[in-house]
Order: C-alpha cells, then structure tokens, then sequence
C-alpha cells in the first residue's frame, strides 16, 4: 500500500513538472530566433514639403543624405537664413504700377504744373506800341495802337496757352515716369534682399554637403 501511494505521487509530480516546462516553452522565444525590429524613427520631424522649392532653388544631395534628411536640412537652413539675413522671403514683391495708376500720376503732375500768366496783357501791350509806330506813320497813331493792341491781346493768349499746354505736357510725363522709376527702385530692393537670403540659404547648406543651383 505504502508503495503504490509513492508511486502515484511520483507520477503526479512529474506531470506537474512537464507542464510547467511546456507552458514556460510555449511563452519564450526560440534560441537564435530575433523578433522584427521596428522602423527607426526620424529625430526630428520631417517637413512635409520642400523649403528649397519655395524660394525656386534645386537641393542634391552630396553624401547619400536620404531625402527625410535633406528635408530637415532644407528647413534647417531656411530658419537659419532668414535669421542671418533679416529676409522674410515670403514677403510680396511690390506691385507694378497699372495703366491707370500712371494715368492718375499723369492728371495730378498735369494739374500741379505752373501756368504762365499775364501772356495777354504783354501781348497787348507789345501790339499797341507796334500799332501805334505803325499808325504814327499813316498819321493816325491811336487807331494804330488799338488795333496793335487787340492783335496782340489775341496772340498773347494764344502763346500763354500753348505754353501752358506744353507745361502740362511735360508734367504729366515726369509724374507716369516717376511712379515707373520708383517702382524700379523698390523692385530692385526687393530683388536684393531675395539674393541676400538665398546666398545665406546656399552656404549652410552647402556646408552640409549639398549642391545648391
């Protein structure tokens, strides 16, 4: 009796232990078997687009620089220069002027422009002094001074127009080729500080192994 009751429990306990191993098998990974790793993550963020093609340059990689990276360095590079330079490159150029924006130039030079004055009372007075030489000579130097004096009201006026015409003319043109002029000068401004920053965009990332064009 008392050996089959060891028996029994020699039994049960080595069931009991060859559960336990199977269980602690079924729960561990083979020798020499490596689980799957996972993708490695970037440590910054990548940007979504391209900071070279905002600004219309084109970015190679030099040293086998996957594109995640270049798109880092892009972005990198941009903060840096618009730091370095005091560039906003996303700033709008300033706009041409319009047609009617030099006709509106145009008008106000025309009506600031100086008139001449006085052109009919000269000229009246220059005709009565002729027609009065003139009529002096014929024997009657009033008359001849009063028809002086109207011819040369009605020439007077003539000249004194004229030359206000051509006074306006000429102020009208200085004022369309000022507005041009000056858009010039803020488009060539804007112009160089668009270069300013693309030199400092250029040279860091050139320091990092690219080539810039």
């Amino acid at each position: 009796m008392t050996f089959s009751v060891v028996v029994v429990f020699c039994l049960l306990f080595l069931s009991l232990s060859g559960c336990g191993k199977k269980s602690e098998n079924a729960g561990s990974t083979p020798a020499g078997t490596s689980q799957p790793s996972a993708p490695a993550v970037p440590a910054k963020p990548v940007p979504s687009f391209s900071a070279a093609q905002k600004v219309g340059l084109y970015v190679f990689a030099g040293k086998n620089q996957s594109q995640d990276q270049q798109l880092i360095d892009e972005s990198e590079c941009y903060d840096l220069a618009q730091n370095q330079s005091g560039v906003n490159p996303e700033m709008a150029p300033p706009a041409a002027p319009t047609s009617a924006d030099i006709q509106a130039a145009q008008a106000q030079g025309a009506e600031s422009a100086q008139e001449a004055k006085g052109g009919r009372l000269r000229g009246a007075a220059r005709g009565a002094a002729g027609g009065a030489l003139i009529g002096a000579i014929s024997g009657n130097a009033g008359k001849g001074a009063a028809i002086g004096a109207t011819v040369g009201t009605v020439r007077g006026g003539r000249q004194q127009r004229q030359a206000n015409a051509e006074s306006k003319d000429q102020a009208a043109s200085q004022a369309g080729a000022q507005i041009q002029q000056e858009y010039k000068q803020q488009k060539a401004a804007y112009d160089q500080q668009i270069s300013n920053f693309k030199r400092a965009f250029s040279a860091c990332l050139d320091s990092r192994g690219y080539s810039v064009k």
